[in-house]
Parts: structure tokens; sequence; C-alpha cells
């Protein structure tokens, strides 16, 4: 184990709990959190594990079996933890849903990590909660290792996230219906140690606000305030940094074609970070309207598209939470403004980074830019080995980013006419577009890859694929298969490119 680790849980310690313990799909009211130990599990073991991370928390990698390998399942606590599942509300797919919570989350502790950073460690998959509803509380090994991986390619392609610590497998079978097709299978069960500094969310306040428990909502955003933005000592200012910071994660979503598939007020972070890994996706043939989620495949809320205007829709559910607890409500509509005004600026930044100049402002640059998603739209036409690609700028060096053979060749070699004359004075154009676009995103093939020979006992391609993620912007020798389009094969296969909100 080396040095113990040092637990400081000022979440439980600050804010009032339930004082019903009984483990039992229920309402709670008054309360912020269930105190709440996870189910143990059959044969703990554990699967992968993040060396970055750990270093970080002061964690020293485990072996595959004991102690800490059961710590990480859900099989023993360790002195100083205090485990409990957060109560919350939400907006899910447009609608009031009433109380959700930790339905099958618990959070173990929050740990003082060796960089003197506090971090709260928190199971997904470790058992019932009294949020759970109908659900059994555990997770399946190809949705906890997509979190798993997810979170730290994130991470590591410089967006706000949370971080994936651990990915343990449970001995012990979970049936899911993946399909919703009334035909449920067994499938290995599996647990995510996940990692953030806190895992508020816009949810916490909303279920406060809808059952009018005034007193812990108050409770609650002065401790937001005080452990998480030290400096901001009022709502409006503190909404105004949640926006602004929220505003900086749709652009970073939107520069790299990531589509969350879920983005429900419950799934919203209260600081900034990419929250909640399910049937998220990569975008592959450029499609505003794509979304990985099968259960939005009508309405398409959630599309790649919608997302920064989904932000802010949700971002107004938050300011309604808090207005009982200012004195009067414009400043946080000027917070809602901040909002778009960051994501415009931050998205503008973005796009010039993508094309190698230093800002989108000259005469042309718009239509230039228009222009280009209109020509991405035509053909199927992979986003991220097109603009990686476009550092040199030939029809033959785009070609890889085609699905098809049909691509639009002479509208593009007009395009690229104008885009040389565009850039050719811009210094540095190479080395910035290879900072801003990456060669490697874990698309989803290769994660269901990874999840079916980790199914039949072989980690080396997650393993593989860790190393190259952690490094998305380098070009890699000997790696050039793990950032080529999709093939052919997967364009239909399942969990290849849509996904439901099955666990």
């Amino acid at each position: 184990m080396g040095t113990p680790l040092r637990f400081d849980n000022r979440f439980v310690r600050a804010l009032p709990g339930d004082p019903v313990l009984t483990n039992v799909p229920r309402p709670v009211r008054n309360a912020l959190y269930t105190r709440i130990e996870p189910t143990p599990v059959a044969a703990p073991r554990l699967l992968a594990w993040s060396d970055e991370l750990g270093a970080q928390l002061g964690i020293e990698r485990p072996a595959p079996e004991g102690q800490m390998a059961e710590v990480l399942a859900g099989n023993r606590l360790l002195p100083g933890m205090e485990p409990y599942a957060a109560r919350y509300g939400g907006h899910q797919f447009g609608h009031w849903a009433g109380q959700l919570g930790d339905g099958r989350a618990i959070t173990l502790a929050e740990l003082i990590a060796a960089d003197g950073s506090r971090q709260e460690l928190q199971l997904k998959g470790a058992g019932r909660t009294p949020y759970s509803r109908t659900a059994d509380g555990r997770a399946v090994l190809r949705s906890s290792l997509r979190e798993f991986l997810c979170s730290e390619a994130m991470h590591w392609l410089g967006v706000p996230t949370t971080r994936a610590l651990s990915l343990a497998a449970t001995g012990e079978p979970v049936v899911r219906d993946m399909f919703y097709d009334g035909n449920p299978e067994p499938e290995p069960g599996a647990v995510v140690c996940r990692v953030a500094p806190s895992f508020v969310r816009f949810g916490n306040f909303q279920i406060l606000a809808a059952t009018k428990e005034l007193d812990e909502l108050k409770l609650l955003a002065d401790h937001v305030m005080r452990e998480h933005f030290p400096g901001i000592e009022s709502i409006e200012d503190w909404f105004r940094e949640t926006c602004r910071r929220t505003g900086l994660l749709m652009a970073d979503w939107m520069r790299l074609g990531f589509v969350h598939g879920v983005m429900n007020t419950d799934n919203m972070s209260i600081l900034g970070l990419t929250i909640d890994y399910g049937p998220y996706g990569w975008l592959e043939g450029y499609d505003l309207a794509w979304t990985p989620n099968t259960t939005d495949a009508e309405g398409r809320r959630y599309c790649y598209g919608n997302q920064p205007h989904i932000a802010q829709w949700n971002l107004a559910r938050l300011a309604e939470a808090l207005v009982p607890l200012v004195k009067a409500s414009e400043p946080l509509g000027e917070g809602l403004a901040l909002y778009a005004e960051t994501f415009s600026r931050a998205w503008s930044q973005a796009l010039a980074a993508k094309l190698g100049v230093a800002a989108l402002d000259r005469p042309g640059d718009d239509e230039l830019v228009a222009d280009l998603f209109e020509l991405l739209g035509a053909v199927e036409t992979d986003f991220t080995l097109f603009f990686r690609n476009l550092a040199e700028p030939t029809v033959e060096s785009l070609q890889p980013a085609y699905y098809r053979d049909d691509l639009p060749r002479e509208r593009l070699q007009a395009w690229l006419g104008r885009y040389v004359q565009r850039t050719k004075d811009e210094a540095g154009r190479v080395a910035r577009m290879n900072a801003a676009n990456p060669k490697y995103v874990f698309r989803n093939y290769l994660a269901q890859q990874a999840i079916d020979a980790l199914a039949a006992g072989d980690a080396s391609v997650l393993e593989r694929l860790m190393r190259v993620l952690r490094r998305p912007y380098d070009e890699q020798p000997g790696e050039s298969d793990l950032a080529a389009r999709r093939p052919e094969w997967a364009r239909n296969r399942a969990g290849c490119s849509a996904l439901s909100c099955s666990s």
C-alpha cells in the first residue's frame, strides 16, 4: 500500500445527510446525500490502471488482486473513508424528472492527493442506493471500459474532465437489454473508480429548489463557493464563472468533434468538467445532426450541432434554481450572456488554430469557414482526419478522410486554393495545426475492439490504446492504424457507432 492515504471528507462534514440509513429506493428530503457503502462483489480483479493519475494522487499501482483491488471494486473501505450517494434531480431530454441521484455511483472519500489537491474517489457500478429506483446499481464491462479510457483520453486531449483511476472486474454477471428490444443478456460486470475535485452537478441545486429546501440550497451554494471557487463570494459571480467554464468546455467538445450524447442537467458539472460518459461518440462523417445516442435518434436533442445551445439551456435551468438565493435575477441573465460570449470567442479561436491561422479576423474569413463546413457536409468526410491532414493542403493528402470514392475533387481543389492563399504568410501554421488537431481520438470502434479483447482476457488492446491516446497530437510511428477512419465493418455494428443509454 505504501504511504497511508489521507482523507478529509468536507462534503459530508459540511452538509446535511439523510437521517434514514435504510438502503431502499425512496424520496429523500432535507438532505444532500445518503451514507451508503458499496455492495461487495464476488471476485474483484483489477483490469486497468491510470499510472499518471495514480502518481498524482499518491497511489501506487496495485496488484491485480489484493486489498487495494478490493477497495476499488467496493469490497473494502480504508480508514477515513465515509462513503455516500449524492441526491440530485434534473431535466432529462428537456423534461423535469424529479429526484434522480447517484443510482449506481458511491463516493468513497475526498483524498488529499500527493500534489496537494483534493480529489473525490467515486465508484461507478458499486451497487444499489436509495436513488437507484428500479435499477440494480451495477455496470457492465463495455460501458465501464468506455468511461475509463475516454475520461483519460479527454484529459490527454486537454479537455476539462473527470478522470478515471481504475477499472475492476467484479466476477459477477450483470443482465442488460442492450438494444431495449426485450432480449436481456448477462454481461461481465465492472466498476470504474472516477476522480474529480467535485461531482456536484446542476441537478444538486435543482432538486433543492424544486422541493423548496432553501436552507439546504444555501448551504450547498456556500460550500461549493468556499471549497471550489476561492475568492468568489457572491452567487452571481459564482454563476458567471460556471457559465464561463461551460462555454470553454463546449468549445473544446466542438473543436474535437466530441458528442456527449446525453446532456441532461444532472450530467452537467458545476465545475465545467466533462462528466458521465455514457452514449458518447466522436464525429466520423461530419454531420451537425449526428448523435451517438439511440434513445435520442428521433429528436436529436443532444446532437453535435445542438450542444452549445443545450449547454446554455441547462445553465438557464441552473439559474432558475439559484433565483431564491439572489436579491435580483438580472445578474444571472448576465451570466447566460457571458456563456454565449465565451463560447463564441473560444470557438472562433479554436477554429483559427485548427486552420493554422492566428485569428479569423480578415475579410473573407467567415466565408472561407462557412464554405469549408459546407464542403465537409457534402459527402461523408472524417472530421478528425480532414483537419489533421489539412496541414498538407492537397487533395491527395485529404483523400484518406473520405469514406466514399466520390469526393468533390473540383470543389475541394478550389477551396484549397483559397486556403493556401489565406495562410501563405502565417508563420508556424503546421505546428499550430498539429497542436490543435489530434491525430488520435478514442473512436467507438476502437473502444469496441478493446472491449471484445478484454472480455476474452486480453488486456493488450486496451493497454496499447492507453499508450497511444496519451499523446494524441503526436506522430507515433507504427501506430497509424489507430488513426484510420472507421472501417466499413464497423459502420452499423453495435457499439461502433450509435449506442443506447444502457449501462
